[in-house]
């Protein structure tokens, strides 16, 4: 009884998602931690400005590539700066918590670049995931990453899912 209460404690304590939501500097300090431990860190990137089932798995397999995953989300002001001032949809904090909220995700922490060339470089992942729609050669931080020895995962998008179809159907 009391093995199974001090788990379901356990769990319930680092389930808290706004815990998962770190500080570049934190993030930094975990990949290290991690790394000094053996793990192979995973990182992924991107907007999730309304999360949907796509990212849900798009996130799943990534983190099946490795024993932790960290995912950079985009500040507002470089969202605006990629994708035009109609967004983001919903601001940083609340993509960055409900990505944190999912299971598949270790850590996440927001960048303000337009581009996620810096974070990659300071959070020196073993494996870099992106989506299958990405060329290989237009990976930002694939050559970080494999100048490590590390690799790139292309992981293919699940259809009939898309951020920018939705927020078309909404505004109709």
């Amino acid at each position: 009884m009391f093995l199974r209460f001090s788990s379901v404690f356990s769990v319930v304590k680092d389930s808290d998602m706004r815990q998962k939501v770190l500080s570049l500097s934190e993030a930094v300090a975990w990949a290290e931690h991690h790394r000094h431990d053996g793990s192979k860190m995973v990182f992924t990137n991107g907007v999730f400005d309304i999360l949907h089932p796509g990212h849900i798995r798009y996130l799943q397999e990534a983190r099946r590539e490795g024993d932790a995953l960290i995912v950079g989300v985009n500040s507002d002001r470089s969202v605006r700066a990629i994708k035009g001032p109609g967004r983001p949809i919903n601001p940083e904090h609340e993509r960055a918590e409900l990505i944190a909220a999912l299971s598949s995700v270790n850590a996440v922490v927001i960048f303000d670049e337009d581009d996620p060339h810096q974070i990659i470089s300071r959070l020196q992942p073993d494996v870099l995931a992106k989506g299958a729609d990405w060329a290989a050669d237009r990976i930002i931080g694939r050559d970080l990453v494999e100048a490590r020895g590390g690799r790139l995962v292309r992981i293919p998008l699940a259809e009939g899912y898309s951020t920018s179809d939705i927020i078309k159907k909404i505004r109709g």
